[in-house]
Parts: C-alpha cells; structure tokens; sequence
C-alpha cells in the first residue's frame, strides 16, 4: 500500500455477534468523501455492500452516519484519506446489515 491507496476495513454482516471485518482497497483521490468511496466500492467492487443515503447534499439527510476510525460521522462530509480507514455501524443501534442500523427512536415504532 503507498499514498496513492486506500483500505477501507468494513465491518459486514447482519448478526452483530458473528460480524466480521473485509478489506476494500480502492485508489485514493484527493476530495472524494467516504460516503463517494463506498458508492464506487459498491459499483465495481461489491454489490451486496450496504450502506445507508438518502442524499449527498453536504449533510442534510443525516442518513449516512456510521463510524469512522471509532468517531460518528457522516459518510457524506468525511474525507477519504490515504491509508487504512474502519468503517462500522452505528453503536446501540439495531443492526440491519453492514453499516446499515434501524435509526427510528423506539417509541415511534408500531
């Protein structure tokens, strides 16, 4: 791996105790968001890949929060960067599958 790459270390599955982590390298391009990273992943690289968006309109939708390195932030407005980045689902959320987590407050549910 150079400057020129990046691992983006997924966290995949649907059963949060029987996840486990793949690796994605992809070319690295200055500017690009995650949230741009994991579109192109899942266009040539994986198409099973899920991952929540609604829009990609400078944090508007505030659908593609996950964590990044450990932190909350929204796919859309993070920076890819050189070298290896951990992406995983949202923390004491539902899991769905991947990086997607059921966002609706409990009390709203039917």
């Amino acid at each position: 791996m150079n400057e020129t790459e990046t691992i983006l270390q997924i966290r995949r599955g649907t059963n949060p105790a029987e996840t486990q982590y793949q690796d994605f390298q992809l070319r690295y391009e200055e500017g690009i968001s995650v949230l741009d990273a994991l579109m192109r992943l899942r266009r040539e690289q994986d198409s099973s890949l899920a991952f929540r968006y609604a829009c990609i309109s400078a944090n508007v939708c505030k659908e593609c929060v996950i964590l990044v390195d450990g932190e909350k932030e929204y796919a859309c407005t993070t920076r890819l960067r050189p070298g290896r980045m951990v992406l995983e689902p949202l923390p004491g959320k539902g899991l769905l599958r991947d990086l997607v987590t059921d966002t609706v407050p409990p009390r709203e549910k039917l």
